[in-house]
């Protein structure tokens, strides 16, 4: 599919990480287990632009009536993240934490995809106590924080 997509499947086995890929798209989906809970992974490239993105998939989707709450905990917490941020989506409740990198003039590598994967796996597992504080126990956005940073 082409060098970025190659570069990130490599990673991906020398790391000895289980995934599929998706028919015909430049995606590949796997599962991932932190200290706090489990979720989806993706991901994915875009060749023409040579970029490659990866996204952790929040495990639950955010009801329609904590999305407000929600906006204001990732706004909280992405506040000085140096690699990637949380991102939701309003129609449908997905949240994820996105890291992504332009390799254009240069290439990707195992160690830039490392380093984007890893961070990326980490904060989702930091946040995501506080992720399910605000959908399932009622839990303020900066008192979900304010736990999560001290």
């Amino acid at each position: 599919m082409g060098a970025v997509y190659d570069a990130m499947v490599r990673f991906f086995r020398e790391d000895d990480w289980k995934f599929e890929q998706v028919e015909g798209k430049p995606i590949l989906r796997m599962g991932f287990a932190g200290d706090n809970g489990k979720w989806t992974c993706i991901a994915r490239t875009v060749e023409e632009a040579d970029q490659f993105i990866f996204y952790s998939i929040a495990p639950a989707s955010v009801p329609e009536e904590k999305r407000v709450e929600m906006a204001e905990f990732i706004t909280r917490a992405n506040y000085g993240m140096r690699i990637g941020n949380f991102e939701m989506d309003f129609s449908d409740g997905e949240l994820r934490y996105k890291s992504s990198i332009d390799v254009e003039d240069d290439r990707l590598s195992s160690p830039l995809v490392k380093h984007m994967v890893y961070p990326n796996v980490l904060m989702m597992d930091k946040y995501l106590p506080g992720i399910m504080g605000i959908i399932y126990a009622g839990k303020s956005p900066q008192q979900a924080v304010e736990e999560i940073e001290g």
